[in-house]
């Protein structure tokens, strides 16, 4: 099963434990395949070198390169040659279906209530909240 995973969820899934920080553990087993951009990862790594998150990573002494490295090495990278647009109230959110939609993953896992997860389907690929996903994922097991 291949999915492709929100900035939120990827720093949610860094940073905390909980549904994100279950997902990258799945996708470290190799139980998923996970498939992001090169505009998720600049997205990724822009909010992970922001003041509110580097106080955070201070505090738990993490190494911010180290992390990138990780996720990137677990992820396939994918170049989106084709346009979309989606979401009309919040265009940077077209980057994660064209990932998507490039990768021809099953799964976009969001917790962009306002936006993504709104749409609950493009093109086949349905897209979901992390907790969703774990409990269709845990059914399949």
């Amino acid at each position: 099963m291949k999915v492709t995973l929100d900035t939120n969820v990827l720093v949610s899934g860094t940073f905390w434990e909980g549904e994100a920080f279950r997902i990258l553990e799945l996708i470290e087993q190799k139980k998923l395949d996970c498939v992001l951009s090169k505009g998720i990862l600049n997205e990724y790594d822009r909010i992970i070198h922001s003041e509110e998150i580097l106080e955070k990573v201070e505090e738990k002494h993490l190494h911010i390169r180290a992390v990138v490295i990780k996720i990137v090495g677990m992820c396939a990278i994918v170049e989106p040659k084709r346009k979309i647009r989606a979401v009309q109230e919040d265009p940077d959110d077209d980057k994660i279906i064209e990932c998507a939609v490039e990768g021809k993953v099953d799964y976009i896992i969001t917790y962009d209530s306002k936006h993504l997860l709104k749409l609950k389907e493009f093109e086949g690929i349905k897209i979901i909240s992390p907790g969703e996903f774990l409990m269709k994922f845990e059914k399949r097991e």
